[in-house]
């Protein structure tokens, strides 16, 4: 005898698993997205610069860079992205390639000038690789969510996500924690220690929230 769990036409196992289609971003939403995404990755690089602290893919040796050289932070990372904006063009696409050399145009500017806007007069490390960690991955799902990046080791890691289904944020914690650690011929020990605790929690953050399939606007 069939009951009503059992029936294949009930509307529990018809309707409630048909897909839905994905919903398309609105020009209005990917600048918001973009803006939010860089503003919240500028601040990081604020905290990081205050602490003393650094971070990895090409952000990591533009940082390295200012370090070493006293150059301005925002024109060496705009200029280290260029060389990858092929590869995104020919592996991502047009639409993402433009957006993402907007967001590091963005993210390049607001570094540079964020310093008129914002002094902390005491920072503790710990805290600042912590609260950037987690202010760096929520602007990078804000940019990857709106297909965008930062360029350098996001696009190759995005791009193996969506081409061969392999964490971004696995990818990430991997080439950031590799550029960290090159840091320590110029960057004291505990510093070093600390960035690689903010790269952590970044691709922590970006591993569990940015999984392939989980999301479906464009």
């Amino acid at each position: 005898m069939s009951t009503p769990l059992s029936n294949s036409s009930s509307p529990l196992t018809s309707a409630s698993v048909s897909p839905q289609p994905a919903l398309r971003h609105g020009r209005f939403e990917d600048a918001q997205a973009l803006f939010t995404g860089s503003l919240f990755v500028s601040i990081t690089m604020l905290l990081f610069a205050q602490a003393g602290l650094l971070t990895g893919s090409t952000a990591g040796l533009a940082f390295l860079l200012h370090y070493a050289t006293g150059w301005p932070f925002g024109a060496i990372f705009f200029a280290i992205n260029l060389p990858f904006y092929w590869f995104a063009w020919k592996r991502m696409g047009a639409e993402f390639t433009i957006k993402t050399f907007i967001s590091v145009a963005m993210l390049a500017l607001m570094a540079d000038v964020g310093p008129r806007f914002i002094h902390v007069d005491y920072l503790n490390p710990l805290f600042a690789a912590v609260l950037g960690g987690l202010l760096m991955g929520t602007g990078c799902l804000f940019l990857a969510r709106h297909h965008s990046s930062l360029g350098g080791a996001t696009i190759v890691s995005l791009y193996l996500q969506e081409r061969y289904g392999i964490r971004a944020g696995k990818v990430q914690m991997m080439i950031d924690c590799t550029v960290v650690l090159l840091a320590l011929w110029i960057v004291p020990f505990e510093r070093v220690a600390y960035s690689i605790l903010g790269a952590v929690v970044m691709s922590l953050f970006l591993w569990i929230s940015h999984r392939p399939g989980r999301y479906t606007g464009n």
